[in-house]
């Protein structure tokens, strides 16, 4: 791709960000949602990360592994028990990143 090319993709991505969230703040007030919609809309950001992490753990080289021997899904187990112990998600973080260093080098 040519630079001019790479300006134009990075616009358009803008552009359609810009009318996709202005949308909901020009009308969004006259439009009035079912409160059945509006308590689904309560899980969509748990929804949504469970659909990007939950592959990520599972997962390797597009095929299923679950297992000891993935050190994704070890490393995640073993976070979300700190995460339940300790309830510091920063904690969380580190702990689970070092727990799949470890294991990931074979330490």
């Amino acid at each position: 791709m040519s630079d001019w090319e790479i300006w134009l993709v990075i616009g358009l991505l803008t552009l359609a960000t810009f009318i996709a969230r202005s949308g909901f703040w020009l009308v969004g007030h006259h439009i009035n949602l079912p409160k059945r919609v509006q308590e689904a809309l309560r899980y969509a950001p748990a929804c949504a990360l469970a659909a990007i992490i939950v592959p990520d753990l599972l997962l390797t080289n597009g095929q299923v592994e679950v297992g000891l021997q993935n050190p994704r899904l070890l490393a995640g187990l073993l976070a979300t028990a700190f995460f339940l112990v300790r309830k510091n998600m920063l904690q969380t973080i580190f702990f689970g990143m070092a727990v799949f260093t470890y294991i990931r080098l074979g330490l």
